[in-house]
C-alpha cells in the first residue's frame, strides 16, 4: 500500500497549493477594487496576476485535488473501508466543504471575469472579510477526516 501513502501526499500537496490559491485571489481582488482604477496602468497589472494566478495554480491545482481524491475514493470504497464509508458522518462532512470550496472557486472565476471587465462587483471589504472562508472549510474538514468524529 505504499503507492496509497504516495497517492494520498499528492493529494494533500494538490490541495495546499488549491488552498493557496483561493486564499490569494480574493487578497489580490481587495488590493485591485481598491488601488486600481478601472483602465489604469495598475488595473492591467492586476488583470494578468489574477489571471496566471487562476490559470496556472488554483484550476490545476483543483484538478489535481480531484484526481487524487477520487482515486482515493476508488481505493478506500473498493480495498480498504467499503463502499459505506461514503456515507459516513466524517466524509458526509468532507463531501460537503468540497461542494462549498468548488464552488467558492466558481464564485472567484467568475469576480475576476467581472473585475477583469472593468467591474467591481465586491467591495475590498468584501473580499478581505470572505478570505479566510477556505480556511474555515479546511479546518472542518480537516478535523472531520482525522478525527472520524471520535469513529
Amino acid at each position: 500500500m505504499r503507492w496509497y501513502d504516495l497517492l494520498r501526499g499528492l493529494h494533500i500537496i494538490a490541495v495546499i497549493a488549491w488552498m493557496a490559491g483561493m486564499l490569494y485571489l480574493p487578497r489580490l481582488f481587495a488590493y485591485h477594487t481598491e488601488t486600481a482604477p478601472p483602465g489604469s496602468e495598475f488595473d492591467a497589472h492586476f488583470k494578468v496576476w489574477e489571471a496566471k494566478l487562476l490559470r496556472i495554480i488554483v484550476n490545476p491545482a483543483m484538478i489535481a485535488t480531484f484526481i487524487f481524491g477520487f482515486a482515493l475514493i476508488y481505493v478506500d470504497g473498493a480495498q480498504r473501508l467499503g463502499w459505506g464509508f461514503l456515507l459516513t458522518p466524517w466524509m458526509l462532512t468532507k463531501i460537503a466543504g468540497i461542494v462549498f470550496l468548488s464552488a467558492w472557486h466558481g464564485y472567484l472565476a467568475r469576480a475576476r471575469k467581472q473585475i477583469a471587465r472593468g467591474e467591481r462587483p465586491r467591495s475590498a471589504r468584501f473580499w478581505r472579510m470572505t478570505n479566510e472562508l477556505p480556511v474555515l472549510a479546511a479546518v472542518v474538514m480537516v478535523l472531520a477526516v482525522t478525527t472520524e468524529f471520535g469513529g
